[in-house]
């Protein structure tokens, strides 16, 4: 009777340490940067140019409650010397159970594999830039919202993505109409190395929405109501073989718009890559882009898009890459482009 005192101290004192360690363990925050400068010939000029400044948050707040942070530093197309700031990702996360997640914040809309895997640090893009049909506003890059998701199931390693969230024309804090956006996205994991993956994207766009592309800097006004739907789907592949490794990453995603002063107009993007490494370091990889709109488009620049990407990628380490590349785009508005692009891409 007299022991249960110090015992009792002594089952708290431990319990108070333990506590104390599994909150030290969980609450774990890591800081990245990611940068890339390039030079470039085109139109028989050389030019120099520093591309993203990506800084890179996560951190693990408890074992189960996690928040990813990613703010970019750019230099702004209006003028030499200034600089934008775009918080492209604010995310909390937590595991309710098992490997099923639930996620608020601004996101990566996961209707593409490009999208739903690469940040913005370079050093990790297989190519000097994303393909077309991201860089041309294809589809939405961004949804705040709340989402669903589940990874790694089953034998075939099944994931999705079910998502809520404010649409088209609205900003991060609000939503400019009563309708949300709807993202649905699956995939599986048959082997190593290989991921296969299908989704489906709904909005509806207001009448006087001004939707702004944040890539090229322009603005699309919808003169109409427009019911708009993205179906996509991908393969990715890489296998290994004696240390080579075969690269192979193909997406396509259909949109169709219909409006009632003008019924449905459908466009088609799509992108194929494919890379191999020769060397421990060395990848020879090409690309190839296409985007093909209807007439009379109601929502899209009706302006039909071609690109060859042919490059070499030297992997100095993991974060530190080299890529030169020659790029041709052919559009239907535009004269054709040729480009020379040598690029070093570093995270730190």
């Amino acid at each position: 009777m007299k022991n249960r005192p110090y015992a009792l101290v002594l089952f708290l004192l431990i319990s108070l340490v333990l506590s104390s360690v599994q909150r030290s363990a969980a609450q774990r925050t890591q800081i990245r940067g990611f940068a890339d400068v390039s030079t470039y010939y085109q139109n028989g000029k050389l030019n120099f140019g520093f591309g993203e400044q990506d800084l890179f948050i996560t951190s693990e707040i408890t074992p189960r409650l996690s928040f990813l942070g990613e703010t970019i530093f750019k230099y702004s197309p209006d003028s030499p010397t200034d600089f934008d700031i775009s918080i492209e990702r604010i995310i909390l996360k937590y595991n309710y159970w098992g490997n099923h997640s639930v996620l608020i914040g601004k996101h990566h809309t996961p209707i593409n594999y490009w999208n739903d895997t690469y940040h913005h640090g370079r050093v990790f893009f297989p190519t000097v830039d994303r393909p077309l049909l991201f860089a041309q506003g294809f589809i939405p890059l961004h949804t705040t919202g709340i989402s669903l998701q589940g990874q790694n199931l089953g034998r075939l390693r099944f994931g999705y993505d079910a998502m809520l969230g404010n649409g088209l024309g609205s900003g991060d804090v609000e939503d400019n109409n009563t309708f949300k956006s709807v993202t649905l996205a699956v995939h599986i994991k048959p082997s190593d190395g290989m991921r296969l993956g299908a989704s489906f994207y709904h909005d509806i766009i207001s009448k006087g929405s001004t939707v702004q592309n944040h890539t090229t800097g322009m603005n699309t006004l919808a003169l109409s109501r427009i019911n708009q739907s993205i179906m996509t789907a991908s393969v990715a592949y890489n296998d290994s073989v004696f240390s080579k490794k075969f690269e192979l990453l193909v997406e396509s995603s259909m949109a169709v718009n219909k409006s009632d002063s003008l019924g449905t107009q459908r466009a088609l993007a799509s992108y194929a890559y494919a890379g191999l490494r020769i060397t421990d370091k060395v990848i020879p990889y090409v690309r190839i882009d296409d985007i093909r709109y209807s007439n009379k488009e109601v929502y899209f620049m009706d302006n039909n898009t071609r690109s060859f990407v042919g490059g070499v990628r030297y992997e100095l380490s993991y974060l530190a890459v080299l890529k030169l590349e020659y790029q041709r785009v052919k559009s239907h508005m535009y004269n054709t482009t040729d480009n020379i692009i040598l690029q070093v891409a570093v995270g730190f």
